[in-house]
């Protein structure tokens, strides 16, 4: 029997409720929130003991693919596989074709730590524990859940009642909870015996999968056919469109953990968040005399209680108390910090106005595999944006029906190939792109490329690219 457990890193979620740091196009599982790496990084490093785990597998949607594949190669953390989601479907298939994927690389028996990419996690020796003692459940049938012992009556998290003790092993779960309202809240940590639902879970592929063939057969069947029809596509497994499409938008908890009469609770109190608000940010962090937290270049005078995070400006906030003010390079949010949950609504408003739209989706710098972009400047017919190219990377071979572009290197060295000639350019130098060429931009140095590029023409949208060969196959 294989005793080595299979991490299952969830990292699909598109959360917007840290807007405007987490955006659809960059969420907040890839942001260094707390500290110089991303909460999905911390996540990958706390799986990476080869003598407890394999090397994980990761779910994500297919427009995260590259972020995750760089992550975890500045981590110098190997994968076994990064399984795209066509689309956005919950957490109960997601599960449930990573089981089927762990059966086929790590057999029947094999054993899975389901985690997601975006909560804070101490882990200490409590941690371990409570994971040994999760997996000693899990290798007798057991479907085990982490349950956190709630420090606060919060109520943005679902609570498990359950008879288990920290440090005890597991305990069958006597029922699930909805997010209570703040009198429930308090009563259920008055009276004890209630934990905060982790989302984090130690289950056998067999055994889970056995319940969804009960519990949740069309789940089930969705992600067997994905997996079985999923296709490989450089570092990346695609899994099957139609089949996948097909599987119901639900919960694990909602298809499986709440009907099973399988489902065990570990009791831990190591610190942990799932930070899904810019109040728990504030929670989990170190504070100063006066309750406050700041990250970035930020100034505070007679401040108290807040969270200030400015990424860009510098920001300077007078005799206020209880708020919280983050700052992009495009946008500010303000509001109470002790009305955090409050963003999601904001964050819906903005989605649907046509002005805004754009705000809720995409950062001023976009990412790509090759290095990513950011808008300095817009206008009638023109725009400027600034290039950031890595060592050793390349963009696509490529064309535009509307645009021309001048290129002018910053920092670097560029390999510009236009119409098959091929030129380099070193710092202070430029180049000129006409409409229709076809043309290339590489960094073969050892540093990286940082240029500027001025586009003119009668449309300048993304859209406006002829890929004719790309090392990342989006040709």
């Amino acid at each position: 029997m294989n005793r080595s457990i299979v991490p299952v890193i969830l990292a699909g979620g598109q959360g917007t409720r840290l807007w405007p740091m987490s955006r659809a196009a960059r969420p907040k599982q890839f942001l260094p929130l707390l500290g110089t790496i991303s909460l999905f990084q911390q996540t990958l490093r706390r799986v990476s003991d080869p003598a407890r785990y394999t090397a994980p597998l990761v779910v994500t949607n297919a427009e995260y693919r590259f972020i995750v594949a760089e992550q975890a190669a500045e981590c110098d953390t190997p994968v076994s596989a990064i399984m795209l989601e066509p689309v956005a479907r919950n957490t109960a298939v997601a599960i449930a074709a990573a089981a089927v994927q762990a059966q086929a690389l790590y057999g029947h028996d094999a054993l899975l730590h389901v985690l997601p990419s975006d909560h804070e996690v101490d882990a200490n020796d409590g941690y371990w524990t409570a994971l040994d003692h999760a997996a000693l459940a899990a290798r007798e049938g057991r479907l085990v859940t982490f349950g956190v012992q709630p420090t606060a009556p919060e109520t943005g998290f679902g609570y498990i009642k359950s008879d288990a003790r920290v440090g005890a092993g597991a305990a069958s779960v006597q029922r699930f909870v909805e997010k209570p309202n703040s009198d429930v809240a308090q009563t259920m940590l008055e009276d004890g015996g209630y934990f905060w639902n982790s989302g984090m879970f130690v289950i056998g592929a067999a055994s889970f999968l056995q319940e969804c063939q009960s519990l949740a057969p069309e789940t089930l069947d969705a992600a067997r056919v994905a997996v079985l029809r999923a296709r490989q596509d450089l570092d990346f497994l695609r899994l099957e469109e139609a089949a996948f499409t097909r599987a119901p938008n639900i919960s694990v908890d909602y298809a499986v953990f709440e009907k099973t009469n399988k489902a065990d609770v570990v009791a831990v109190d190591f610190a942990w968040s799932d930070l899904g608000s810019w109040d728990a940010v504030w929670k989990s962090s170190a504070r100063d005399p006066c309750g406050n937290l700041s990250k970035g270049p930020v100034t505070l005078s007679g401040v108290a209680n807040s969270l200030v995070i400015s990424d860009h400006a510098h920001v300077a906030v007078s005799g206020l108390e209880d708020v919280s003010v983050i700052a992009t390079d495009d946008a500010v949010y303000v509001g109470r910090l002790s009305g955090a949950q409050k963003v999601g609504e904001m964050v819906k408003h903005l989605r649907n106005g046509q002005d805004t739209a754009n705000l809720t989706e995409n950062h001023r710098t976009a990412y790509r595999p090759w290095g990513g972009y950011s808008s300095v400047l817009n206008g009638d017919r023109f725009q400027v944006k600034r290039l950031f190219v890595k060592p050793g990377k390349k963009l696509s071979l490529q064309k535009h029906h509307h645009r021309a572009e001048h290129w002018i290197v910053v920092r670097g060295t560029a390999e510009v190939t236009l119409d098959g000639s091929v030129t380099v350019l070193s710092e202070n130098q430029s180049i000129y792109l006409p409409l229709g060429c076809v043309h290339r931009l590489a960094n073969p140095g050892k540093i990286e490329l940082e240029l500027i590029e001025v586009q003119t023409g009668s449309y300048l949208g993304e859209d406006d690219i002829i890929r004719i060969e790309d090392e990342f196959g989006r040709a």
